[in-house]
């Protein structure tokens, strides 16, 4: 099982929020770069970097004029471990955005609005860039997809959208319980194997990791598609090592 380190970018920044909200937003590094190298020097094999700013943009920010900010971050953080893959995602909403975020450095990019809004993108995103490089992000609170940031809710169930994503030619999605991300209350096990269970999809699961418990509960559900675990906060307060979670997951530390 993979364990992804999540360095989120907001104003350039990496941070932390509780269940997304900007105003509960703590700094951890002012240079995520460092903090991608951190990680990698403690054994990381994959890096999640989430482009918070573009998540609760209105618009996709390739069409800003000047690269902005998170995006030149992406590129240092590529810079700075050039032989790690960086699962990228946050307001990507186009192939153009996709195709920007591939060129300054992410391996794969996570899809999550446009999957709900314009499912079709899914399908050229495979398409063009191949099933590899395509995520979908399906982010849920109380079983319900929340979209733009987190801040709209729908009547889609993350197993219909799981369901819908799989048809399209995707393979791999990341699944939030919102209500648990930065709250350190513990991973959503049961929804996240289920998910993988129904939909026949590659799982990450992100949102919640408190303790090493965590990636122990985790770790027997890889027989049902559930292949990684992202985790944030716990890191960056020092909750959990990263050492210590790679040796759960069966991924020894570097």
């Amino acid at each position: 099982m993979i364990v992804l380190p999540a360095i989120d970018l907001r104003a350039g920044r990496c941070v932390r929020l509780r269940q997304g909200r900007p105003a509960e937003e703590t700094v951890y590094d002012a240079d995520p770069a460092q903090a991608a190298r951190r990680w990698v020097e403690q054994g990381a094999a994959w890096l999640h970097v989430v482009n918070l700013d573009g998540a609760f943009a209105a618009v996709d920010q390739e069409t800003a004029g000047a690269l902005p900010l998170n995006l030149q971050r992406l590129a240092e953080i590529r810079r700075a471990v050039p032989g790690t893959p960086i699962q990228f995602g946050g307001g990507v909403r186009s192939l153009a955005a996709m195709a920007l975020a591939l060129e300054l450095g992410a391996t794969r990019v996570v899809i999550g609005t446009a999957a709900v809004h314009r499912p079709e993108l899914l399908s050229e995103a495979v398409r063009r860039f191949g099933a590899e490089r395509v995520v979908a992000g399906i982010d849920a609170r109380e079983g319900r997809v929340a979209t733009h940031g987190w801040r709209q809710a729908s009547d889609v169930t993350a197993e219909e959208l799981g369901m819908a994503v799989r048809r399209r030619g995707v393979r791999r999605a990341v699944y939030t319980d919102i209500s648990r991300d930065g709250m350190l209350r513990g991973v959503a096990v049961d929804e996240t194997a289920a998910l993988a269970r129904a939909t026949g999809l590659r799982v990450i699961a992100s949102g919640g990791v408190a303790s090493p418990d965590d990636v122990r509960r985790l770790v027997p559900h890889a027989a049902d598609g559930v292949e990684g675990v992202i985790v944030g906060q716990a890191l960056y307060t020092g909750a959990v090592s990263l050492p210590e979670l790679l040796r759960l997951a069966g991924t020894q530390a570097a």
